[in-house]
């Protein structure tokens, strides 16, 4: 069913799920349909954990927050403290559905749960994704999906499993949900602003939180919780805020690059305890038909900020901008314009997950934030190796950075990448293990 221009998402999933309903009767899906609540448990129960439970409440009538689990035990208490202030009776989890550890997911998955929310390090969601699928489970995963081209192809290969299941799968690309972004992208590919031949994609921006390390912290325990500053957990953030704007373009473009050519370092980072990441990229992505983009993301203080992205066609221009859309004509001319009418996309991404599953009309989004998070990956590894780096060379690279093994211990990191000597398929998980 296409969206019409002027039906909102909302109203939209409405209709949607009128037309549908009649399936439920039939239909052999995981969630009990009717009046039963629908069973969320969470992994990963930081800020963004924490806030997903809170907006999977807010975004359906009768959801229960069931199981919770987290790598830290006092990550987990103040997470829990918090809900129970916020959601009220939707918050359900009993002494029996609180895990801590490496291990904790699985409590979770083994649990009686209808959907999960992976909300970790992005180094683990890979591994975590597979055991939601594998247990049967629906899935809320934030962005990015993984840190390097193994986590991501093991990220498919369980997207393919959901699909083979019958599971609906929803990624945190919020844009996606923004009225103004569908409506706006929706008429540049109905050819508004013509054939695309360039764009430009911005996430310039300050710095973001550090967590310093305390006394007795073992190496281990000092990168999980300052996860944001090493590449095998955040992926840099390139990946793991950029890939908001990336899959943006990915969506206008459909499709991934064909190549990437890029630079950056570190000019404001660079005390040990910001860990190896850059703070800031410069990408020229390329595309099919040659179409370029570039691409720039900083995370620097006192510098100009600016969020937004702009596609130039042969007719006009968009810019596609968190507060509002506008479609430009090259003579002037406003051919569409929308603000953001206030809808919390946070809210709107469980929205449209909880309906698919109690109408029992699947939706999976993995490919698309799979892609769309290799694509920030062929960023970061074309300024980390100094390197013309093409789709197909990432992809049989081989790139692996997630140890195969988790304990509280000696954990080295790489130094911080140095374009021309930075190899592209390295493994360091095989000398830093501990």
């Amino acid at each position: 069913m296409a969206i019409p221009m002027d039906v909102s998402r909302r109203a939209f999933l409405k209709v949607s799920a009128a037309t549908t309903a009649g399936l439920m009767a039939t239909g052999n899906f995981a969630y009990a349909a009717g009046s039963d609540a629908l069973r969320v448990g969470v992994v990963g129960c930081g800020g963004r954990g924490t806030g997903a439970a809170r907006d999977a409440v807010s975004g359906a009538d009768n959801v229960r927050i069931v199981a919770m689990a987290d790598l830290f035990e006092d990550r987990l208490d103040r997470s829990k403290e918090g809900l129970k202030q916020e959601i009220g009776d939707a918050f359900q989890v009993d002494g029996n559905h609180q895990f801590v550890g490496f291990d904790a997911y699985k409590g979770v998955m083994e649990s009686d749960v209808d959907m999960v929310i992976l909300a970790s390090p992005p180094g683990f969601r890979p591994k975590h994704f597979a055991a939601a699928v594998e247990a049967g489970k629906h899935v809320f995963m934030e962005k990015p999906v993984s840190v390097d081209v193994a986590g991501a192809k093991a990220i498919m290969e369980a997207g393919k499993m959901a699909d083979a299941k019958g599971l609906s799968v929803v990624a945190g690309t919020l844009y996606r949900r923004q009225p103004s972004f569908v409506e706006a992208i929706a008429r540049i590919h109905g050819g508004m602003i013509g054939d695309i031949v360039s764009a430009q994609e911005y996430y310039m921006t300050g710095p973001i939180w550090l967590r310093p390390r305390k006394p007795g912290m073992s190496d281990m325990e000092w990168q999980c919780r300052n996860w944001y500053y090493f590449t095998w957990l955040s992926g840099d953030h390139i990946v793991e805020q950029f890939v908001h704007n990336i899959d943006v373009i990915n969506w206008v473009l459909q499709g991934h690059p064909e190549s990437a050519i890029a630079m950056g370092g570190r000019i404001e980072r660079v005390d040990p305890s910001y860990g190896h990441i850059y703070d800031h990229f410069s990408v020229e992505y390329v595309y099919d038909g040659g179409v370029r983009v570039e691409a720039k993301c900083r995370q620097i203080a006192e510098g100009t900020r600016r969020v937004t992205n702009r596609i130039v066609g042969t007719l006009g221009t968009a810019e596609l901008h968190p507060r509002y859309s506008k479609l430009v004509s090259h003579r002037g001319e406003t051919l569409y314009e929308m603000k953001e009418p206030g809808l919390n996309a946070y809210v709107q991404e469980h929205t449209d997950l909880i309906e698919a599953i109690r109408s029992n009309t699947p939706i999976n989004e993995t490919r698309q934030i799979a892609e769309s998070t290799l694509t920030a990956v062929l960023g970061r590894e074309s300024a980390y190796t100094g390197q013309e780096l093409a789709w197909e060379a990432l992809m049989n690279s081989g790139l692996d950075l997630v140890p195969r093994s988790f304990a509280f211990g000696s954990m080295p990191f790489p130094a911080v990448a140095i374009p021309g000597k930075t190899p592209l398929a390295r493994a360091p998980w095989a000398e830093a293990s501990p």
